[in-house]
């Protein structure tokens, strides 16, 4: 199984530099059902392995002015607040045990695969909804978009929670509060996803970095970089839309295995 979690470091890597999201959902997947690591741990890689194959990803973005450093800032501050509270004081006060009874035992594994698999299934949904609409014309910037603001501090607590870099939320986000243009808002997107997953790893150094099997982790770091380069030449050359429908398809497909199997879990 494992040769099959090294093609999918690169796959994820892959998708990241083709539509600036949505690689990111299958690194927990791909760490926890193909290498057997621990939810809570693979959360953890999942936020150092998406950070920094995100933050290589958006050099070639910021070379060609498809970066936008002030929507990046007024999305990512709220966000970046959130991510590092959530991984630093939130999860770790969620007990082993959540909830158990004769009939079922519902475990904080369980619970953050469940929402993970539910995360999967609405990002399924915006990405099958987005790619059928037209770009949008770009606005003029305004420091009081406040709906901007409370879509980074939403996303920065869904990254805490289930180590995604978010960025199947915040490329939608960015197009429609920001209007900005599609390939602006994946470059956008990059950057605010590096930035948010390595905040939020920081927190996990200080609970689980005793446990973290580095050569592991900057292993499948290099994979995933790998494919972002790769990803990131090939987005030149072709549309996004008929890649992003078929992701969401698969991103579909993943999620209801995933909340099948820990509701059959739970119940069993």
């Amino acid at each position: 199984m494992e040769i099959f979690g090294y093609v999918s470091a690169v796959l994820i890597g892959l998708i990241l530099g083709l539509i600036g999201g949505g690689g990111s959902i299958l690194t927990v997947p791909v760490l926890v059902y193909l290498f057997h690591i621990q939810p809570e741990l693979g959360t953890a890689y999942s936020l150092f392995i998406v950070g920094t194959t995100s933050f290589i990803g958006v050099i070639p973005k910021w070379k060609q002015a498809e970066v936008d450093l002030r929507t990046a800032f007024l999305f990512g501050l709220p966000s970046l607040l959130t991510v590092f509270s959530t991984r630093k004081w939130v999860l770790p006060t969620v007990p082993d045990v959540i909830f158990s009874s004769e009939m079922l035992l519902l475990t904080k594994s369980n619970a953050m695969l469940l929402l993970f698999a539910l995360l999967m299934l609405f990002a399924a949904f915006k990405m099958v909804r987005g790619a059928s609409e037209k770009e949008q014309v770009h606005q003029d910037f305004s420091w009081k978009n406040y709906p901007l603001m409370i879509q980074g501090a939403i996303v920065g607590i869904l990254t805490g929670l289930v180590g995604v870099g978010g960025g199947f939320l915040i490329v939608p986000a960015l197009v429609m509060y920001s209007k900005l243009s599609m390939k602006r808002a994946i470059g956008t997107s990059l950057l605010i996803i590096s930035v948010n997953s390595l905040v939020g790893f920081t927190g996990d150094l200080w609970t689980q970095g005793s446990s973290m099997d580095w050569s592991f982790l900057v292993f499948i770091s290099v994979l995933a970089v790998a494919g972002i380069l790769i990803g990131s030449q090939v987005a030149k050359k072709m549309k996004t839309i008929i890649l992003r429908k078929a992701f969401a398809w698969f991103v579909f497909a993943m999620g209801t295995f995933i909340f099948v199997k820990e509701i059959y879990s739970i119940l069993n």
